[in-house]
């Protein structure tokens, strides 16, 4: 069994930034796809980024291309996602996300994942 737990979320000015950290439990955390994920009010859950069990791969939403940085700490047992350039229909909580088939470079969609995590808000004021 894995546990997320995500932080970082908050209220921001469009063209902020903030870092979401997603921690996870588990001695086999390392092994594992991460991604994340969104939904807004009204709308349907969306991807947002995907990194490979070795942190060598990542993928994005084009929407977030440029702007989203995932990244991971395998010792740490913890997932980031840097989000520059905020934009007001950035808006959403986010959720990370384990799949646990081990050592995949990645993944974009939701039912392949195992794990989620609760999920925190992130507000974009324009």
């Amino acid at each position: 069994q894995v546990q997320l737990v995500e932080s970082g979320g908050g209220m921001v000015q469009a063209g902020g930034s903030l870092r979401l950290s997603c921690a996870a439990s588990g001695r086999t955390f390392s092994q594992y796809v991460m991604g994340w994920f969104r939904q807004a009010p009204g709308k349907e859950r969306e991807f947002v980024a995907t990194i490979g069990w070795g942190g060598g791969t990542t993928y994005y939403a084009d929407s977030v291309k440029g702007r989203f940085t995932m990244s991971r700490e395998n010792a740490k047992n913890t997932v980031y996602l840097q989000m520059n350039s905020l934009k007001p229909e950035d808006t959403a909580v986010y959720y990370c996300a384990a799949d646990a088939r081990p050592y995949r470079s990645g993944s974009f969609n939701a039912p392949d994942y195992d794990y989620w995590g609760q999920g925190t808000q992130v507000t974009v004021s324009p």
